[in-house]
């Protein structure tokens, strides 16, 4: 089985502006050692007009994040007034782009087809999507979660052929633990990442799961992340509101120290 080297991302929603991006990622390298760094990834994925600024300060006092961006356009350029291209991104040296965020999904109306042109444009133009995949709390009470983010898998992959899917990262977050301080247990999360990983396992053969990182999202907190990065099927977490304070943030990163 091929090693999977974790990722844990960031993802500050909309909040700080340029200057204050600027101070979190300052405070976050002062928090982190070379040593907390090794044989994992780690990403920031900031507002929009926060990235140029988090990209020079990462190539200038070169520190070994990965930039992300929250959202992208599924076409290159037009007359899409407010809208951000998978282009302009590449140009970022963005590495990484959430797709179908279940804010995205639920606030904006994002479906399936909507969130597939956007996996497409990411990997069209070098970077790699981080797929978000998740079911509702009224989905899980009915027993349909596993078919929800089964469903979404199809949808969001169709046309991606076998080399793209080998650059991909799905991201599960479980829609009522978002935001709400309630966390899927670590069984929850291993169940889920396991099916996810059979579900690729169906579409694109075994040695691409295997390579597959699937990172837990919901309420990720420096006193979770280590069980939750205990289960097998489990390569790293999508996080939001802790992302947002240096100190926890270096804690979920470090959470390997002793």
């Amino acid at each position: 089985m091929p090693e999977r080297t974790p990722i844990i991302a960031g993802n500050w929603k909309m909040h700080r502006d340029h200057l204050e991006a600027i101070q979190l990622v300052q405070k976050l390298a002062y928090h982190l050692s070379e040593e907390d760094y090794e044989g994992q990834e780690v990403v920031v994925c900031p507002p929009f007009v926060a990235l140029r600024s988090i990209q020079t300060l990462i190539q200038s006092d070169k520190l070994p994040l990965g930039l992300g961006a929250q959202n992208c356009h599924a076409e290159d350029e037009g007359a899409f007034t407010g809208e951000i291209s998978a282009p302009m991104l590449a140009r970022l040296d963005v590495a990484y782009v959430l797709c179908g965020h279940s804010e995205r999904r639920a606030l904006f109306g994002e479906t399936d087809e909507v969130v597939n042109a956007k996996v497409r444009a990411v990997q069209r133009h070098g970077m790699r999507p981080i797929l978000c995949v998740g079911e509702t709390l009224e989905q899980r009470e009915a027993g349909e979660a596993t078919q929800v983010v089964v469903d979404q898998l199809r949808g969001s992959l169709e046309g991606v052929t076998i080399g793209e899917a080998t650059q991909l990262v799905v991201a599960y977050e479980p829609v009522w633990a978002i935001g709400t301080g309630r966390n899927a247990t670590p069984d929850d999360a291993q169940e889920m990442c396991a099916a996810i990983r059979g579900e690729i396992a169906e579409q694109y053969g075994q040695g691409t799961a295997d390579g597959l990182r699937v990172q837990y999202g919901g309420s990720v907190k420096p006193g979770n992340i280590r069980e939750l990065m205990g289960q097998p099927d489990v390569d790293g977490a999508l996080v939001g509101g802790a992302s947002l304070s240096s100190e926890d943030f270096a804690l979920i990163v470090s959470h390997r120290r002793g």
